[in-house]
């Protein structure tokens, strides 16, 4: 067993602000390498445009897509106030539950859709194991499927962006979003290297989905470990990713949003997440083409022709 395997097996006994505490020891050291050299947060090695590919809709500049991650009872119960947030700004999102960790009430799942959101499913239990064993993979994707279609979801993101993209052909889903361009802060650091969308293709099966990298740093990152107080690493990011026509894809939780914008160490106030929309409001209005995930999928099958 790895020191991964390890320490998810013993993560439910571990006090959350030990955690926590670690991971911010961990990043301090490896944070000053990375900037050095040029892995985080911008890589550019990742701005390789993809063959075939020749542009967003409307010959938009780049592509702007946001989720939200929901982890724990104590971010379901504050969804429903990011939702509203989302649309009084102007933007609709993604929200994505953990089926086995908290209760999502059918009226939750209507209010999602009605409002023009996007449902999706985030791991099964949230406890690290789903990729210990192929076989516990397999039986978790069972009940993965029935919640996809409980959901009318298309779909999938692992927890702590954990992923073995092969294994994921078991699920039925149309899209996958368990990578990204570059962060080595995460447990499973290995980088996707790239600001575009791509496919993830079965030989056997000729299966496909799409894989869509996020490419912005995720807010727990920046403001719970590395405890930034500012979102200049998002607008810097955001920059250079619009000037290489690439997809600005940012993960949030409101797990750790503090909507009465107070900083305690273990949430962050939403003003910086506010900012952050208006700043790509105004900044960058009319340039580009804001969907949500499920409509990045379809228009990335479209223009290679996958059905």
């Amino acid at each position: 067993m790895n020191i991964k395997n390890i320490y998810y097996f013993h993560k439910p006994i571990i006090p959350r602000f030990i955690q926590i505490f670690f991971r911010r020891i961990v990043i301090y050291f490896k944070k000053k390498k990375y900037i050095i050299n040029e892995v985080w947060p911008i890589d550019r090695r990742t701005n390789t445009i993809p063959d075939g590919f020749n542009g967003w809709p409307d010959k938009k500049l780049f592509a702007f897509v946001l989720r939200h991650d929901i982890e724990t009872e104590k971010g379901y119960n504050k969804y429903l106030k990011l939702l509203e947030l989302d649309k009084k700004i102007g933007y609709k999102s993604s929200f994505n539950f953990v089926p086995k960790k908290y209760d999502v009430a059918n009226e939750t799942i209507e209010l999602i859709a009605k409002n023009g959101f996007e449902l999706g499913v985030h791991g099964l239990y949230h406890d690290g194991k789903l990729y210990l064993s192929k076989k516990r993979f397999q039986q978790r994707a069972h009940v993965i499927n029935h919640y996809l279609k409980l959901w009318k979801s298309i779909g999938f993101y692992s927890p702590s962006s954990h992923h073995k993209l092969d294994w994921l052909q078991a699920l039925d889903i149309e899209y996958d979003s368990s990578t990204f361009d570059t962060d080595p802060f995460e447990p499973q650091s290995d980088s996707a290297g790239t600001i575009y969308p791509f496919f993830v293709k079965d030989d056997i099966t000729n299966n496909v989905y799409v894989e869509i990298p996020y490419t912005l740093p995720q807010d727990f990152t920046l403001f719970i470990l590395m405890k930034q107080n500012n979102i200049d690493i998002w607008k810097s990011k955001m920059d250079w990713i619009a000037k290489n026509g690439g997809l600005v894809f940012l993960n949030t939780h409101p797990d750790y949003m503090c909507f009465n914008n107070k900083n305690n160490g273990r949430e962050y106030p939403v003003s910086r997440y506010i900012e952050f929309l208006e700043y790509v409001k105004t900044e960058y209005k009319g340039q580009y083409w804001h969907a949500l995930p499920r409509q990045v999928a379809r228009y990335w099958k479209q223009i290679f022709n996958i059905s």
